[in-house]
């Protein structure tokens, strides 16, 4: 189990546990989550049938109760509160495979933020808060993290492709996030909070200026601005080059025969970024087709990109 608690000499009732919890106490949120961990393991089966996803649904939920424990308005409906959660992370899984963000927070919000949990999480003034938290893990758990909370490659088999590990290695990563996030949410509530969307926006921005770069015949300024000149470049094929001259001659050659890419998404955070991007094959070869799409993983030293691992994804 992820969370672990103290005994009390006297039991307190969940309203007590609730109101401790939001004024910074961890312990206090733990015990909370032990109380009803068997009764949302219950649920989290019933939806999934599957031992282990349910578990996992399970986890999610302490991460995304202990972030989100001071928007909960009614602090005796807190049962109900960590119930919703863990539905809400098998229905996603279920339906979707969208991303389970930390800021899902299940019955206790209003319908409309329920149905977008996306956009519950940019809109929150904790987000910052949670993306410190997620800085502080080690590397490669803010990895695995990053993929599975704020991503649409979360499922374990997409995210051991894109960082070349086995699917049991995620496995343990994820456990092991979760445990050090329950250690650092609390600490790091606060601590100064860098803003997370204008680091988004000018990642974002730097991605479009390369996929676009060969074809516009445009100067690459942004990669010899942040970008080592000694960067280790992993292909799928698990070649590594030193260098992003290679990168580029892809990119000329994927230009010529009429392939683009398309950025669908950007996730960053301190020292990490993550592209996902479809390919778009020329509509006049169908015999010169591409894989659907491609996650770049960006990771950072000396304040420049020093490793990149690109991977096929369906």
């Amino acid at each position: 189990m992820l969370l672990r608690t103290h005994g009390h000499t006297a039991p307190k009732d969940d309203a007590e546990l609730v109101r401790a919890a939001q004024q910074g106490d961890a312990e206090s949120f733990a015990e909370l989550y032990a109380r009803h961990y068997r009764g949302m393991r219950a649920v989290a089966l019933q939806l999934l049938t599957d031992w282990p996803d349910a578990e996992d649904a399970c986890q999610d939920a302490a991460i995304t109760g202990l972030a989100r424990i001071g928007e909960l308005r009614d602090p005796s409906a807190a049962r109900g509160w960590l119930y919703s959660i863990v539905r809400n992370n098998c229905r996603m899984l279920l339906r979707t495979r969208r991303p389970v963000p930390v800021g899902v927070a299940g019955d206790d919000l209003a319908a409309g933020q329920v149905d977008d949990p996306v956009a519950v999480i940019e809109r929150s003034a904790q987000r910052d808060w949670v993306w410190h938290a997620i800085g502080q893990l080690t590397p490669a758990t803010q990895l695995v993290a990053m993929l599975r909370y704020f991503t649409d490659r979360n499922s374990y088999e997409e995210i051991a492709v894109a960082c070349g590990t086995p699917v049991g290695t995620v496995r343990s990563r994820l456990s092991e996030a979760r445990r050090q996030l329950v250690a650092v949410l609390p600490r790091a509530r606060d601590d100064r909070h860098p803003d997370a969307a204008a680091l988004t926006l000018r990642r974002r921005e730097e991605a479009a200026e390369i996929l676009a770069a060969p074809q516009e015949n445009k100067p690459l300024s942004a990669v010899h601005e942040r970008w080592a000149d000694d960067l280790i470049f992993h292909w799928p094929d698990g070649e590594r080059t030193v260098g992003f001259d290679r990168l580029f001659d892809v990119f000329h050659q994927d230009y010529e025969r009429g392939v683009t890419y398309r950025l669908t998404d950007v996730v960053a955070g301190p020292g990490v970024t993550i592209w996902t991007a479809e390919f778009l094959s020329p509509p006049d070869n169908p015999e010169d087709r591409c894989p659907p799409s491609a996650v770049w993983l960006l990771r950072e030293k000396h304040g420049k990109v020093a490793e990149c691992r690109f991977s096929y994804a369906s």
